[in-house]
């Protein structure tokens, strides 16, 4: 079976998963938490994170051309690599409240929301 891999596609998302990545990885050494308690850093980061994919989804929708690397080196790389639901699967196994997964899942909608609402309202003053 032969792939028709996009090369510089590949390497974009990589390079921005691995910046997404690593900057999770330093929110969470920098804010650690005990396994029983509210994992701050993780809920911090999804719903953040997701408020800025509300902001770059809203922004780039407003364009045409070539802004698809783009896209995929902030979105899918960064903002994919810096959130991500595995992490707080964790959280929620090692003892933090089952309530957090609602709390993520809320915060993660009404960010996303919150983000694109903003551009939006933005763009029309503009």
């Amino acid at each position: 079976m032969d792939l028709d891999v996009d090369r510089r596609a590949l390497a974009v998302v990589a390079a921005g998963g691995v910046l997404g990545a690593l900057a999770r990885y330093g929110i969470g050494v920098a804010w650690p938490h005990a396994p029983a308690e509210f994992p701050w850093a993780t809920w911090s980061i999804n719903v953040s994170g997701c408020f800025l994919i509300g902001v770059l989804y809203t922004l780039l929708a407003r364009f045409r051309g070539g802004y698809r690397l783009t896209r995929l080196f902030l979105g899918t790389g960064v903002l994919g690599g810096f959130t991500t639901f595995s992490t707080a699967e964790v959280d929620v196994q090692r003892g933090a409240p089952v309530v957090y997964l609602a709390a993520t899942i809320v915060g993660a909608l009404l960010a996303v929301w919150a983000g694109s609402t903003l551009v939006s309202a933005a763009w029309k003053r503009s």
